[in-house]
């Protein structure tokens, strides 16, 4: 039985057709909503650009194995941390934890957007948005 927090799950199921399309938009539309809010901000878009893969550094946690690094990659590509951390930075009025929460959500649609899902434990290319590579 699969439960909301059975990250062991291997489920063969993948999203398809226009829900997967909508997804990707999602996306899309995720990383020019950080685009504009980062120009909001007036921040330096070096730093930004500097800054926009830091991320994918989660993915050293499949030295770890396959369930360490899935574990460690979807905590660092989900919406859900990019909202906490923004919230905890304007609350505390912390422009660099609001930068960052900008860049995180940026880099999660980039990712999105090109097909790069919330990782399954079995594998790296096992995603929710599908399989990657050559099918």
């Amino acid at each position: 039985m699969t439960t909301l927090f059975n990250i062991d799950t291997n489920e063969t199921r993948t999203v398809t057709g226009m829900p997967l399309i909508l997804l990707r938009l999602e996306g899309a539309a995720m990383l020019a909503a950080a685009l504009y809010a980062w120009h909001l901000t007036g921040g330096s878009w070096l730093v930004f650009g500097l800054l926009f893969f830091t991320p994918d550094l989660a993915m050293l946690g499949y030295l770890a194995g396959p369930r360490a690094g899935a574990i460690a990659y979807n905590l660092a590509h989900t919406y859900v941390i990019a909202a906490l951390i923004g919230a905890i930075g304007l609350l505390a009025g912390s422009p660099m934890a609001v930068a960052a929460a900008i860049i995180l959500a940026g880099h999660s649609g980039f990712d999105r957007m090109l097909g790069y899902g919330l990782k399954y434990t079995d594998a790296f290319g096992h995603t929710h948005l599908g399989k990657l590579g050559k099918q």
